[in-house]
């Protein structure tokens, strides 16, 4: 008995309403998991690439579709021994698909379908490094790298002056060459960039001596980049137009240039916001008093209350780093308090912390009056007191 075939709207995931464009991306994204050139020997991910193959054929083409939704896989049983199970594939287009796929698989891409169009330069990236506060406040620094600008012997075409480049007459000056190749699903027609003039549709006989033949000029110059206030590390800044030039008339590429902030003594910074910790005397924080504080902004007077804890975190608020989108508003600044300790007193200060004790609670004298077990007794010493070591 014939193993009974799925809907196709269900094979490749998609709603009965799925517009072209849906249907291509789900059988893409199936395609590309079941090939089998990623899944060598694999018989189940081998009928899934097959299966889905068959719906997007099927799907993909206006007429098809419309008999499918009418007599579902009845409207082509029977039809031509090519392809999958006596499907015939021999009217799907599968080039712009492959195309991708197989430029996936293999280094191709889809560059070459308008490689001989204006086409917009690549990014460069850089980086640069800034201080804290200067991450905070803004800044303005010079960068300097290389960068292409047009020859000014050829005017950017690559040729020798006088000369022209002529039109490539492997691909016609298309830029992009057609070829087929046999798949699981019968003759596959692809579109590949042109090897000859690498998709610019040009072929330069006579090279620029000045560029040989790109062009462009490298040279190294010096870039402005202003730095906004609060930004982050590990953000960029674009300058617009000064990335790689583009070809074919395009539009030069962007400069990205990626922050790098120096770690800060004192502060440290979570979003918007800045943390550090102050340390304060017992004697502020059992009876209040002002400390200053250290900020961005400069130094501030902070006034603790009476009987603060160690750890307590204050609120200094709009004392943190200004938002990228609106420098009229700050973060805060949380000021954690550590009480501290004094390491070394003279006779006369410990004899005034022991009257201070007394009146406060004696708690130094507090455990003099309990006889709890003493931390170097140990369970055995006990038997040993009871009896011996054997004793009862």
């Amino acid at each position: 008995m014939a193993e009974q075939k799925r809907d196709y709207y269900e094979v490749l995931g998609i709603d009965k309403n799925a517009d072209d464009a849906a249907i291509k991306k789900a059988y893409r994204v199936l395609a590309k998991k079941y090939h089998p050139d990623m899944n060598p020997g694999d018989a189940e991910a081998e009928k899934k690439f097959k299966e889905a193959s068959e719906a997007y054929a099927i799907l993909s083409d206006p007429e098809k579709r419309r008999q499918y939704d009418q007599f579902g896989h009845a409207a082509f049983e029977g039809g031509a021994g090519g392809g999958f199970g006596g499907f015939d594939f021999s009217g799907a287009d599968f080039s712009d698909i492959f195309g991708d796929i197989f430029g996936d698989f293999f280094g191709g891409g889809r560059r070459g379908r308008s490689s001989n169009g204006p086409m917009k330069g690549a990014n460069i990236r850089t980086s640069v490094r800034i201080t804290f506060e200067e991450a905070v406040f803004g800044v303005d620094k010079e960068i300097e790298l290389t960068l292409k600008d047009e020859c000014k012997t050829c005017h950017g075409s690559g040729a020798k002056p006088g000369t022209s480049p002529e039109t490539c007459s492997k691909c016609g000056g298309k830029g992009q060459v057609v070829f087929t190749q046999q798949s699981f699903f019968g003759t596959v027609r692809n579109v590949q960039t042109c090897p000859e003039c690498n998709g610019t549709g040009k072929v330069i006989k006579e090279k620029c001596v000045d560029c040989h033949g790109s062009g462009y000029i490298a040279s190294r110059k010096k870039i402005q980049v202003s730095i906004p206030a609060g930004i982050d590390n590990g953000q960029s800044v674009r300058i617009r137009d000064k990335g790689e030039p583009g070809s074919n008339g395009g539009p030069r590429g962007d400069l990205l240039v990626e922050v790098i902030v120096g770690r800060h003594p004192i502060f440290q910074r979570q979003d918007y916001n800045i943390f550090s910790t102050v340390p304060i005397s017992f004697a502020v924080a059992a009876l209040g008093g002002d400390v200053v504080v250290d900020t961005v902004d400069g130094k501030v007077i902070y006034e603790v209350k009476a009987g603060t804890q160690t750890d307590t975190k204050v609120r200094l608020k709009g004392k943190g780093v200004p938002s990228l989108r609106n420098r009229d508003v700050r973060g805060d600044h949380y000021v954690t308090l550590v009480v501290q300790t004094p390491e070394k007193l003279s006779h006369e200060a410990k004899e005034l912390l022991r009257q201070f004790d007394a009146a406060a609670g004696d708690s130094l004298n507090a455990a003099k009056g309990a006889q709890p077990e003493k931390s170097g007794e140990t369970k055995e010493k006990k038997k040993k007191g009871r009896g011996g070591l054997f004793g009862k």
